[in-house]
Order: C-alpha cells, then structure tokens, then sequence
C-alpha cells in the first residue's frame, strides 16, 4: 500500500499525515475511468488534495468489463488512530451517453435517514467535497482522452458494515456502513478538525429533528451516569469530546435554546478554570483551580498544599470532608463553571452544567441545572 510521507508536528513528535476516504474513492474512480479509456489500469494514481498536497495512491484489485471497470484503493489513516486504516475503497465506474456525473454509494457506504447532516436523507452518505474530487477526477480524464459522455460512480467499502458499529455514525442516522469524508483530502493525526465535525454533525441531526433543549457530556463517563444515575433520557443527547467550546458556539449558531453540560468533576473543573479545550495536551489546571477555590473557602495553608499534591479530584474529596469543607469548595466552582459558560454561551441560549464521581455521585450543579434536568427526564416521569 501507498503512504503518504507527510508529516506534521503535534506536540514533540512528527507524525505521518494519511489519506481521506474521499482521497481514495476519488483515486479508484480516476483509475477505473482511465482504464476504460485507454484499455488498460495505470499501477497509481496520483491526484492534488484540496489541501494543497499530491497524494499517490496505488491501484488495487482491478478488473475490466465491456463498458464498465472497477478497483480499489487502500485507505492510509497516517499515524491517526483510524478504523478505517487499511480498508479498500471501491469504485466501479460505467460509462454513459448522458454526460455529466453520477455519484452513489453500495456496499459498506451508509445512507443518510436523518436531515441535519451534509447529504440529504436518502443520499448515500458521501460528503461534497469527496463528491466534487470524484467528479473532477473523471472530468479531468474524460478531458486528457477526448471523451464527451458522462460517468457513473458507485463507491463501496466492503468492510465498511462492520467499520461502522466502531463509528458514531448509527446515531447520526446513518446506516448500512461509513461515510466518505474529508473536506481537505488528507488526515491529519489527532485531527481535532474531524472530532469537532462530528460534535457539530450530531448537534446538527438533533436539531434537524426538532430538539431545542441538547443534553452535552465530554465521554462516556458522563453519558453513562447521565443514563444510569440521573435517569435521563438520552434522545437528545450529544458527545462534544474536549472540545466544550466549539459545541456551545455550535449550539449557539444553530439555535438551540438550552445546553445541560453533565461531565466528570475531573472534567468539569478545567472548565471552570476558563479552559474550554480541556484535553490534557492542552490545558489542565485542576490541582491550581481546586487549591484556589478552597482557598477561597477557608482552606489553611497545609490543606492547599495537600490539595495541589493530589493527582486526581478524587483524590482530594476526602481532604475536603476532613475540613468540613466540601460543600462550599463544589458550590464555588460550580459558580465559577457557570460564569464561564454563560460567558461563552451569551444571552443567546439558557446554559447550566452538572458534575460528578465516579466515587462520589453527584458533586455539584449550577444554580438553573435542576430545570434543564426535569427537561432531559424520561418521557414517562415527565408524563
């Protein structure tokens, strides 16, 4: 298989740069209108990204009928920790009198069934841009060959089906396999660039579908003690990663009237700090805005030691119940927490935020959490 040898610099490292599934069905597509114009499959393809860089990708798996011909690209996800790595991106191209192009999915390539995402419903879930490299990729052979009819494509990904149980596509309504994507053409390692589409393609579906009040945690922590402990329902329920910020702005900018925040106290308190990217390669801050908010509070000078020496937050909730101080350190920082979203969020749209321990239950809240929680509670306690 063909890698791509670019790399970038994340954190201390170089890392390899891979290709899009878009990338590789605008590859195959190319390589099998070539071989149906010129009798024969080049070994490689080599097509210009939108991201500015050429990427080489070899042909795989070819074959040739009378007016059709179909082959494979492997997708390369880089040094991304990628499902789709190594899978083979299939196109079948058959030659028409109509010019133009017509794209479709088959199989491994979900169809979308909700509005709010970038295809309508119905669509074989294939994104513009990877859409438009298909269609100049085989614009362009017909050009270079003297070719006047047109093209249809159908692009599939046998392992796709399976891929997709691995892939948050099942509740962005997309079913039956993966999506092509890829809006620059080439992955870049620890694309925060793709985890927030997705945060923004979930927030759109729920939208779409007529949800007004959205009901946010960072991972699985939150989702589960939202479902397990607080008995919510989850239908309008969205995961935004580390990336608190950029799911407020979304929410904002779509129009949504309310955003409950529920997440891991661990979580949560960077968030109070004012850090609305919390992954650790960024921000951290826990220990410091914990010492200071018990500070705040009355803590003495041992205690804050003690506390800034924790590793987790966890680990100092027995340090506050031994001072009697617990309730009024999680009060603070819940006031702080709150300032903060308010702050991102605007008069735009009603925003509360709730945290927790896996240890300890629920922690603290702030001031409007429990009206936004009566809205996320299951249908029948509402009833």
């Amino acid at each position: 298989m063909a890698k791509l040898e670019h790399y970038i610099d994340v954190g201390q490292k170089k890392l390899r740069c891979g290709y899009t599934t878009g990338t590789c069905a605008a590859a195959a597509a190319r390589g099998a209108a070539e071989a149906l114009l010129t009798g024969s499959f080049p070994a490689a393809i080599t097509l210009e990204t939108p991201a500015g860089i050429a990427v080489t990708a070899e042909l795989l798996e070819t074959e040739r009928g009378e007016n059709w011909a179909h082959c494979a690209v492997a997708k390369d996800g880089g040094d991304d920790p990628d499902v789709t790595d190594g899978a083979l991106v299939f196109a079948k191209v058959t030659l028409t009198k109509a010019p133009g192009v017509a794209i479709d999915g088959g199989v491994g390539v979900g169809r979308v069934t909700k509005p709010g995402l970038d295809q309508p419903v119905g669509a074989a879930a294939i994104n513009s841009t990877p859409r438009r490299m298909i269609a100049s990729e085989l614009q362009a052979a017909a050009t270079a060959h003297g070719y006047g009819g047109g093209f249809s494509v159908e692009i599939s990904i046998p392992a796709g089906v399976e891929l997709a149980k691995r892939t948050f596509n099942p509740r962005l309504g997309i079913v039956g396999g993966i999506s092509v994507l890829g809006t620059g053409g080439v992955v870049r390692p620890m694309s925060e660039e793709a985890l927030i589409a997705t945060t923004a393609a979930e927030l759109s579906t729920l939208y779409a579908a007529g949800c007004r009040h959205v009901l946010v945690t960072p991972g699985n922590y939150g989702e589960d003690f939202s479902r397990d402990t607080l008995g919510l329902d989850l239908t309008s329920w969205a995961l935004c990663s580390n990336y608190v910020g950029d799911a407020i702005d979304r929410a904002v900018s779509l129009g949504f009237e309310s955003f409950l925040l529920v997440g891991h106290l661990g979580k949560l308190i960077k968030v109070a700090g004012g850090a609305m990217n919390t992954h650790s390669r960024t921000a951290d801050g826990r220990r410091e805005t914990l010492a200071a908010h018990a500070a705040l509070c009355g803590a003495d000078r041992e205690l804050v030691k003690q506390l800034f020496g924790c590793l987790t937050t966890d680990e100092a909730i027995p340090l506050l119940d031994g001072a009697g101080l617990r309730e009024a350190v999680m009060v603070s920082i819940a006031g702080a927490l709150s300032e903060n979203l308010h702050h991102r969020a605007g008069e735009a749209m009603e925003i509360e935020a709730l945290f927790f321990s896996n240890r300890y239950g629920i922690l603290g809240q702030t001031a409007g959490a429990g009206e936004l929680l009566a809205i996320h509670q299951h249908r029948e306690e509402r009833a």
